[in-house]
């Protein structure tokens, strides 16, 4: 039975970083992915600057295969100076509206501060009362996920990605205002690196790792359990 997937992102690039291969998965397998990224990502670092955050935004999902990319266009690096419900409201409503079964978002121990917060806003959105959600998993951002202490990153889901990193390493580069030179954790070769390494600690070639805070398996409808 094919699912229906939310990647919930802080800035545009961040849902190919944390779970670009793994998207491009679901979605060769059948399943339906939506992208919903809160912050516009231009007005904290690009001031001024003709940075098109949104054209190469599509341009990714294009590559991925996304049925809808949507940014929220709240303020980057302000969600700090906003009501968390503020960010809940309009994060709640797409969920409700989407009805995924399976959400992918930030982890809450990162550095950036908005990472953190959309996190809280996610976790809140997609409480237990919304009984169409059978599972919640948690991304790294490479750049804001390592850097923080003393909160640590142990993933205990890993999803193979030999067959679609390339696929995710294309939508990333479409982000051309944030590619950078390697040794960047945010360099194409790095990425390259750290999906080997990732798949190395479970003996796999390549993986995107993730941390599972809520999976649940439902009983058995139409005769098929859910099982992913």
């Amino acid at each position: 039975m094919s699912k229906n997937i939310l990647v919930i992102a802080a800035h545009p690039d961040d849902e190919i970083l944390g779970a670009g291969g793994t998207v491009r998965r679901h979605i060769l397998a059948g399943d339906t992915a939506h992208a919903l990224v809160i912050c516009e990502g231009v007005s904290m670092r690009y001031k001024g600057q003709n940075v098109p955050q949104a054209e190469h935004g599509l341009r990714a999902a294009e590559i991925l295969g996304f049925s809808s990319f949507e940014i929220l266009n709240l303020p980057d690096q302000h969600l700090d100076m906003m009501s968390l419900v503020d960010i809940i409201t309009p994060i709640e409503e797409r969920v409700r509206r989407l009805r995924p079964q399976i959400v992918y978002t930030h982890f809450g121990g990162d550095i950036n501060r908005d990472h953190q917060l959309v996190f809280e806003a996610v976790m809140v959105a997609c409480r237990p009362i919304e009984g169409y959600i059978e599972a919640i998993y948690s991304f790294e951002t490479p750049s804001a996920t390592e850097w923080n202490a003393p909160m640590r990153f142990l993933p205990n889901y890993f999803v193979d990605i030999s067959a679609t990193l390339e696929d995710k390493l294309r939508a990333f580069a479409c982000y051309e205002s944030e590619v950078r030179e390697y040794p960047h954790p945010r360099s194409l070769e790095s990425l390259r690196h750290r999906a080997h390494y990732w798949g190395n600690l479970v003996n796999i070639s390549t993986a995107e790792a993730f941390f599972s805070w809520r999976r649940i398996w439902k009983d058995p409808e139409n005769g098929k359990a859910s099982h992913y």
